[in-house]
């Protein structure tokens, strides 16, 4: 009987850290910011950023 009650209190324990863990901050899906471009892309292009 004290092997059940101390495998019933090791389940418990289990179950409560495991409810009390933190969740992984949620995803961010947010676009990159935009790759600047280079002195000889912006001459090619004839675009300024």
């Amino acid at each position: 009987m004290l092997t059940v009650l101390t495998r019933l209190a090791a389940v418990v324990l289990t179950v409560a850290v495991a409810a009390c863990a933190t969740t992984p901050p949620p995803a961010d899906f947010s676009a990159p910011p935009r790759k600047q471009t280079d002195a000889k892309t912006q001459l090619e292009s004839g675009r300024r950023t």
